[in-house]
């Protein structure tokens, strides 16, 4: 059986904070968890562990809530890849020093 191991620091305290997050816009609303349960589809018991920032609660559970808050749109521009500066800066080390034109064949006077 495969044993996944634990979660950085980084990434711990990430969830935690988006598990607060989500308590407190579920509580701004004024919807209980098993209100917020209802509206998307699971569990009670996954909703109070998604709050307390759980590892291995299902993405899927977090984009249904960013829907009920209306907040989908944010998770679209997560990796926004006109934003992603070290992969362009990655893609711009590539680039050729300079472009010449390819030279016509006597055959077709074509490129």
């Amino acid at each position: 059986m495969k044993t996944s191991s634990p979660a950085p620091l980084p990434v711990v305290r990430s969830l935690d904070r988006l598990g607060q997050a989500i308590s407190l816009a579920r509580r701004r609303r004024h919807l209980t968890q098993q209100d917020l349960a209802e509206l998307i589809g699971t569990s009670t018991h996954t909703v109070r562990r998604m709050e307390a920032g759980h590892p291995g609660t299902a993405l899927v559970h977090f984009a249904r809530v960013m829907q009920v808050f209306g907040e989908l749109d944010k998770l679209d521009q997560l990796l926004e890849t006109s934003q992603d500066t070290i992969g362009l800066t990655l893609m711009d080390e590539k680039l050729p020093q300079r472009v010449r034109k390819p030279r016509k064949t006597p055959e077709t006077g074509a490129f």
